[in-house]
């Protein structure tokens, strides 16, 4: 057994906390770059995203447990799709002094602007998948499978989802405000059918 001194105790401890450091450093690394080359694939990556679930509920259906865990992932999932058709300002929060300040096209003649959302579409599919994946994580410990009678979870659940996009759509229809836009309103002007004079 080797016993090192102070300061070689302290530079092979510094060494070795720079050695973690500079591996979690290129785990992170790694992680920005797969993200960023996935930002542009939007189908691509709900697509993997709704197979990884797939894949949850099959496992969970056969292993006939983790109704907690899936009762979980479903109220966060909930969660964060109220948070994704929310708009970024709430008009229901604005005092009248706010008022000023961007809001949201209420008639047809007025400029277009982009439905800017509390939660934007690419943190709700990266938020969804690392859900997806905890979940699936979870059900590999028997410690978190709690036996529960799950229709009552199952019936929670959609009386849940029920009155939250209940309270959405009206939220939606009260403030006048669709939480998809497709781009810029196109202008057609007029077909020219006569012929050229030329002048």
């Amino acid at each position: 057994m080797v016993v090192l001194d102070g300061k070689e105790g302290v530079a092979a401890a510094s060494s070795q906390s720079s050695v973690i450091i500079r591996f979690f450093k290129r785990i992170s690394e790694l992680q920005q770059l797969y993200l960023d080359k996935a930002t542009p694939t939007t189908i691509g990556r709900w697509v993997f995203t709704f197979l990884l679930s797939l894949a949850y509920l099959l496992r969970v259906y056969f292993l006939q447990g983790w109704y907690i865990v899936t009762y979980a992932l479903g109220i966060y999932l909930l969660n964060l799709f109220i948070a994704f058709l929310t708009p970024k300002i709430d008009p229901a929060m604005l005092d009248d002094s706010e008022e000023d300040g961007p809001s949201l096209p209420t008639r047809s003649n007025e400029e277009f602007r982009p439905f800017m959302r509390r939660l934007p579409e690419f943190k709700f599919w990266y938020s969804a998948t690392k859900a997806v994946v905890i979940a699936m994580i979870c059900t590999f410990f028997e410690a978190l499978n709690i036996p529960v009678f799950w229709p009552i979870l199952v019936m929670y659940f959609i009386i849940l989802f029920t009155i939250t996009m209940k309270r959405q759509i009206k939220h939606m229809i009260k403030y006048r405000y669709l939480p998809f836009s497709h781009g810029k309103a196109r202008y057609k002007g007029k077909d020219d059918s006569g012929k050229v004079v030329p002048s």
